[in-house]
């Protein structure tokens, strides 16, 4: 029988015209200390963490949990103290130099082939990004954040494998093509468009002028 796929939280600081880094491009430095602790409050409720290698490589690490007592939490729940790193790559172009390397947490690749250092678990790509969540629900991974960049969020969009949205409104306007879903990405399911598709669970301030806006998908079978 075939198992269930985790669910899956997309967690993205924007900008006010839905910018993810500045026209130059680069690492995006968006959100500020607000945000960083949404951030760790989503990462704390997560088993594993996705994230694709072109934003892998633009910071060459990922976000680790420092709230301390969010650890210690996961810890008391029998977890560790981090989720683990999901890294999705199609040309298994990582370096051994990076920081993400050092990191205490555990290392996962999908890849079309595994590698020889690095990683303690690999899953090879599969047809669907739906039968691929479903071999990481296998593994045990229920939750899952999903943390960019912006063609791996549109893929799983695509796939319609978004189930809750997390996003930081920062209050700069970037312009440029860095947008938080390429314009240039393949159309989306028009369920996603509709405006049954998504129901507002939640909005706070976060300081500094940025707002927390949380979404959850509603699916035909939902109660």
């Amino acid at each position: 029988m075939q198992g269930e796929r985790p669910t899956v939280r997309l967690v993205l600081a924007i900008s006010l015209d839905g910018r993810l880094a500045p026209a130059e491009g680069g690492a995006a430095q968006l959100g500020g200390d607000g945000d960083r602790i949404a951030l760790e409050q989503a990462l704390a409720w997560a088993d594993a963490c996705l994230i694709g290698a072109g934003t892998l490589r633009a910071h060459q690490c990922t976000c680790l949990i420092r709230n301390q007592t969010l650890v210690d939490q996961r810890l008391a729940a029998g977890r560790p103290a981090q989720p683990a790193a999901v890294v999705a790559s199609r040309s298994g172009n990582v370096s051994s130099s990076w920081r993400f390397f050092q990191q205490p947490l555990q290392r996962w690749l999908l890849a079309p082939a595994p590698m020889e250092w690095g990683f303690e678990r690999w899953f090879p790509l599969a047809e669907s990004w739906t039968e691929q969540l479903v071999g990481l629900g296998s593994a045990g991974i229920q939750r899952l954040v999903l943390l960019g960049g912006a063609h791996l969020a549109a893929d799983l969009l695509a796939g319609d494998c978004v189930d809750e949205l997390q996003l930081t409104v920062v209050p700069r306007v970037l312009g440029g093509g860095n947008t938080w879903l390429p314009t240039t990405s393949p159309g989306l399911p028009y369920a996603l468009s509709q405006a049954e598709a998504w129901r507002a669970v939640g909005a706070e301030p976060l300081g500094s002028g940025e707002w927390l806006l949380r979404y959850r998908r509603l699916r035909e079978s939902a109660e």
